[in-house]
């Protein structure tokens, strides 16, 4: 392997994973404070064996379904075909009832809600975990039973321990809340594992990110558009290239199919089908694939001698990701006889050419001394090189590291966050594709249902998603209150809460409309300090729209002290920050320049009374033009017109006396030389 300049005393990486449960990146600091320092303890690690509790070597990548990966889950209902073979009674009565909680959310049947609901306590009442999982997500939303989180924990920590992983996410969601870090690393802990089961062994998975269907207020169309599967044009023309033997074009229905993106439903035998005919055209990335598919026994029988052909057929065609499905195969004796050096070498080809699969794998082989000797902090090294380009496996080894002490400085609160980044990519996640398909279709009730259910679970994305279809469609949302539809008070409180989950991780749009919330009392009462303090947590995010506000706060002391100056410099980070406030700050700084000059006359007044005198124009004002929260820019642009003026007769002024000559020595003036005021 080539040499390689991965000193750890040098190392501080700003590590960006992509997904998009959160709003903005994540992004991982590692200095030499976080490294553990193993001292006269380095001999004695390096020569433990590679039993070490809670480090597991190369799990075995298994094609399993997400009814076997994710007990309970609900994908019979979304996904024809996937139904558990030998269902019992309780199963299938389960079921049922989930059918009909669908069916009764996207009609707005509030009263076949509640014949589910009923159903569905009578089964969780026997103790079936899954029925309990659903109960604390009742109570959890508040859905035809008055919400109770005590209920809701309850349920969940109940059907936890049936082993329901959702309500594991919705537990370690809640604890990470809390702050309570130990109980969540223990549960996202586990949930990273399971995730990390259904990964590829050879190369990435695609980062499948749940789609925000909104952009601030209005509907991302651009997003939707390339994820209505099968009925989008982008699609139907890459099928048609593909069925006329453009091989590239098979490759990439395959992968669709393989992996369920851009709105297409999962099918793993038409993405084998279609990989077969992009091989027949030589298409290289479709053998690596079709190893990974003989590998899982993903839509075919699982063949291993298949799968290395393929691979090493794809390695020769310098994909080098397929090297560390060929080293995968050597380390575990898959098909092959177990050979730890034969899969070292493999690593270190795909290593040295930059494929971070290759950085995870040689990390692992150091961890845990698999036919090397173990060295902690070689292990580190490799984890951080290869979690530097996102490969989430990579995350969870170091969560790990991070939770256990072991080569890093015990640090929970990191391997939460780490464990947490990992297991939202779990089988669970379908629950985002199922939503987006129903709101595809029109069907808003149901991706309601899907989101809300996916919030619960801490997605950020399904938080807004879910918050913002209360507001976009109101009633026609089929949002389900305590005895019925939401009443307005209903959904305005269940909208906010929403918002205001999603804002604790990082959306600055819902901080924002939090604020907006307090300040205009929209379903709720009006309150300018806790507006101000939204506005301020949006600000932390660098939201210009905030510091805005914050601006136009400090100025009409609203919930903030009244103080000009401070004022101007939130309008000036506001313009720092975003280009397009440059109109919004002129006229705020204009309106500032009249109260600094103007203290007292009748100007300031006449702002300052302008929305009370007339109340239509505000209302006009707020709902036609001040979507993002600035309702006072019709206000803005009077002061503008104001200044203008100003500033015209000043300039006047100045113009007549140098008309004139050289103005006379300063004297009281009399009554002729008083300025006549039209």
């Amino acid at each position: 392997m080539r040499n390689r300049k991965i000193r750890y005393f040098f190392l501080l990486l700003a590590v960006v994973f992509p997904v998009a449960t959160l709003a903005r990146q994540f992004v991982l600091v590692i200095s030499q404070d976080d490294i553990k320092d193993l001292g006269t303890d380095a001999t004695a690690a390096a020569e433990t064996d590679s039993t070490e509790p809670g480090f597991d070597d190369f799990i075995d990548s298994d094609a399993k379904p997400d009814h076997e990966l994710d007990p309970g889950s609900w994908s019979p209902i979304f996904e024809p075909g996937t139904d558990p073979v030998n269902q019992d009674e309780q199963e299938a009565a389960y079921y049922k009832a989930v059918r009909k909680i669908v069916t009764a959310s996207s009609r707005g049947d509030a009263r076949g809600m509640e014949e589910a609901a009923s159903q569905m306590e009578a089964a969780s009442a026997a103790g079936h975990a899954h029925a309990q999982s659903v109960m604390g997500f009742l109570y959890g939303m508040g859905m035809v039973r008055e919400r109770n989180k005590a209920k809701s924990f309850l349920f969940h920590h109940f059907a936890s321990e049936g082993g329901n992983m959702q309500s594991k996410m919705a537990l370690a969601y809640a604890y990470t809340r809390q702050e309570m870090h130990d109980k969540a690393v223990t549960l996202y802990a586990e949930l990273a594992e399971v995730a990390i089961n259904s990964f590829l062994i050879s190369k990435d998975s695609p980062v499948i990110e749940p789609v925000r269907i909104h952009t601030g207020t209005e509907e991302n169309k651009d997003a939707l558009r390339k994820s209505r599967g099968e009925e989008d044009e982008d699609f139907q023309i890459l099928e048609y290239q593909a069925q006329k033997g453009n091989a590239g074009a098979m490759y990439k229905i395959g992968i669709f199919y393989y992996f369920g993106l851009r709105g297409v439903r999962r099918d793993h035998v038409k993405a084998l089908s279609w990989f077969l005919k992009a091989v027949d055209k030589g298409e290289p990335r479709s053998m690596e694939l079709l190893g990974e598919i003989y590998v899982r026994g993903a839509g075919v029988e699982r063949n291993y001698t298949k799968a290395l052909e393929w691979l090493s057929l794809a390695s020769k065609q310098q994909l080098y990701s397929a090297y560390n499905g060929m080293g995968y195969l050597y380390v575990k004796g898959f098909g092959v006889e177990k050979n730890y050096t034969q899969a070292k070498e493999y690593f270190e080809k795909a290593a040295d050419n930059d494929e971070p699969g290759g950085f995870y794998n040689l990390g692992v082989m150091y961890l845990k001394g698999i036919g090397v000797k173990r060295d902690l902090k070689l292990a580190g090294k490799y984890f951080i090189l290869a979690a530097n380009v996102g490969q989430p496996k990579a995350f969870y080894q170091l969560a790990k590291m991070f939770h256990t002490g072991l080569g890093l400085k015990k640090n929970v609160p990191m391997a939460t966050a780490l464990y947490k980044l990992v297991a939202e990519r779990g089988p669970w996640s379908s629950l985002s594709r199922w939503a987006l398909e129903s709101y595809l279709k029109g069907d808003v009730g149901k991706a309601f249902l899907l989101y809300s259910r996916m919030a619960e679970l801490g997605y950020e994305v399904a938080q807004s998603n879910a918050a913002w279809i209360l507001d976009k469609y109101g009633p026609r949302s089929m949002c389900m209150g305590g005895s019925g539809i939401c009443t307005d008070a209903e959904r305005h409180q269940r909208s906010h809460a929403l918002w205001w989950q999603a804002s604790e991780q990082g959306n600055e749009h819902a901080a924002l409309l939090i604020g907006d919330a307090y300040y205009y009392g929209r379903g709720t009462e009006r309150d300018y300090e806790r507006a101000a303090e939204a506005y301020m947590h949006a600000k932390s995010q660098s939201n210009a729209q905030a510091m805005f506000n914050l601006g136009y706060m400090h100025e009409h002391g609203q919930g903030l002290p009244f103080d000009l100056h401070l004022a101007k410099r939130y309008y000036d980070q506001a313009l720092d920050n975003d280009a397009a406030a440059k109109l919004p700050v002129t006229l705020a700084l204009a309106s500032l320049w009249i109260r600094m000059n103007y203290a007292d006359s009748f100007m300031v007044d006449m702002i300052d009374s302008l929305l009370e005198v007339y109340p239509k124009l505000e209302t006009w004002v707020e709902d036609v033009l001040m979507e993002e929260g600035n309702a006072t820019i019709l206000t803005l642009i009077v002061c503008l017109l104001t200044v203008l003026y100003l500033r015209e007769r000043q300039r006047r002024h100045a113009a007549a006396a140098a008309f004139v000559g050289e103005a006379p020595p300063p004297h009281q003036p009399d009554e002729q030389d008083m300025p006549i005021v039209n």
